[in-house]
């Protein structure tokens, strides 16, 4: 067994864990980065990337399905699901090769292969190869899909988001389980893309939304595209021959038995910490098994280790991991001297069509903190008449903007609608400068933009809060459909 010794370990090399070592090299030269998988980010290999790719793929044939309503006429897209495919996987191993050149960077001395475990707070086994003794550490070992254990009855007609992106063609038929940010995004592309799609869940909750008006419109605008049922009632599930089969009710509590290429299970991710030994730490953690970390400095207790990224069960972002991985890169490379790190205002979109995004806090984190005690308020705006929304017929969204009451400090929004992930960056910018809703009010908006949408709900926001008058409807000074 070999032995070594340094003063870091970062065990993980996603994006949280690349951003942990660069950050403690600046503390330390001695800085060891263990991974087991493949390098190259959940992002750039499974993630926001390729199915990005998809989307784009699904928005061009939609585009054209859509274009007689414009008066433009051509015939039916035809879709060529191996070149579909080709692009999305030329694309995405283009963007995991840059990553993959940035860890040829590091030196090989710093790099070692394998899964990392816990003797002791200041130990690691490296399989059966290497023990690392170490002053401080990093867990940086991401997340992976979860499902439950009856979906295994589907056998290899199973499959995870991981496997989309490394198809050769696009299947004829894929019933997708989870309409969370994954299920919603690759279910509605597969669907555009020309493949028979139904998407199921449980108990009506669609993408990350927790506002109850923006969860029953975004149900019902999705419902009207393809099959959506996200308090469905599924049973019978097994492989028959080469088909997954199910039962299902519709919602007129009829049964069908259908038979699909492929099932996807998007049922959530759970944090990769269960197999690190953590048991022989010491330090605290959750029901589940993860690591109790404070929010601003990623410190797991008093201890002398550190957490980042989806491994933390914090929020599964990129731009969070890279966070997270910043602050304890940091605090593990000057441990003992901790600090707080920047945390953002939180910001997160979902590439739908129409988009959803969630801004600062979520109904659900206000109505807990504030409860009914009336501490604040709610503006709201329909896109469905907003001028530009109309011109470009992308006016199908509703947006609610939350508001303290008596100081007026803007505190979150949630929405659905046209061009959601750049109003939402709007929305955080403002979040994360303590805006009120009158300087926000204040700041410029031009016409015709579909961010005079974003102005009516503030309008709406500001006169619940007695800071303006009520909104006139149809008034000229917002220039017409606004």
């Amino acid at each position: 067994m070999k032995e070594l010794t340094t003063d870091v370990v970062v065990i993980g090399a996603g994006t949280a864990g690349l951003s942990a070592y660069r950050n403690a090299k600046q503390h330390t030269p001695n800085v060891l980065m263990i991974e087991a998988g493949q390098y190259g980010t959940t992002c750039a290999r499974v993630g926001c990337m390729p199915s990005k790719l998809l989307i784009a793929a699904a928005e061009a044939a939609h585009s054209i399905e859509t274009a007689p309503a414009f008066g433009v006429h051509s015939s039916k897209p035809t879709i060529n699901g191996v070149e579909v495919m080709a692009r999305v996987r030329n694309e995405r191993d283009r963007f995991v090769g840059f990553v993959v050149e940035a860890v040829d960077d590091i030196p090989s001395e710093d790099k070692i292969r394998g899964y990392a475990t816990f003797l002791d707070t200041n130990r690691v086994q490296i399989d059966d190869h290497t023990i690392i003794t170490a002053t401080r550490f990093v867990i940086a070992t991401g997340s992976r899909p979860a499902y439950p254990g009856a979906f295994n009855n589907f056998g290899d007609r199973l499959i995870i988001n991981d496997d989309v992106f490394d198809w050769q063609d696009l299947p004829e038929s894929v019933a997708v389980f989870g309409p969370g940010v994954i299920g919603l995004e690759i279910g509605q592309a597969l669907h555009r893309l020309g493949v028979k799609v139904k998407l199921f869940g449980v108990g009506g909750a669609i993408g990350p939304i927790t506002d109850p008006v923006i969860k029953d419109y975004a149900n019902t605008v999705f419902a009207e595209e393809f099959f959506v049922d996200t308090d469905s009632n599924v049973s019978d599930m097994k492989k028959v021959g080469d088909k997954a089969q199910l039962t299902f009710e519709d919602k007129n509590g009829q049964k069908h038995t259908e038979q699909f290429d492929y099932v996807l299970a998007a049922t959530g991710r759970i944090p990769n910490t269960d197999k690190l030994g953590l048991e022989n730490t010491g330090i605290k953690l959750d029901e589940r098994g993860v690591p109790v970390a404070h929010k601003y400095t990623m410190q797991c207790g008093d201890s002398n280790i550190f957490i980042a990224g989806d491994a933390s069960n914090m929020i599964p972002l990129l731009h969070e991991a890279s966070d997270q991985g910043t602050i304890a890169g940091q605090n593990a490379g000057r441990f003992p001297h901790v600090q707080t790190g920047l945390r953002r205002a939180p910001i997160s979109a979902v590439f739908s069509d129409p988009q959803i995004a969630m801004v600062g806090e979520s109904y659900k984190q206000i109505t807990q903190r504030l409860g009914d005690c009336g501490c604040f308020e709610v503006g709201e705006v329909s896109f469905e008449n907003q001028g530009r929304s109309r011109v470009m017929l992308k006016n199908k969204g509703h947006m609610r903007v939350y508001a303290e009451q008596g100081t007026g400090l803007f505190i979150g929004a949630e929405f659905i609608g046209p061009q959601a992930e750049h109003i939402a960056h709007l929305l955080a910018w403002a979040v994360q400068n303590k805006m009120t809703v009158p300087q926000m009010l204040d700041m410029p908006f031009y016409h015709p933009v579909i961010e005079e949408g974003l102005r009516t709900a503030l309008r709406d926001l500001n006169a619940k809060l007695k800071f303006g008058p009520e909104i006139i409807n149809h008034c000229m000074e917002c220039g017409p459909g606004a």
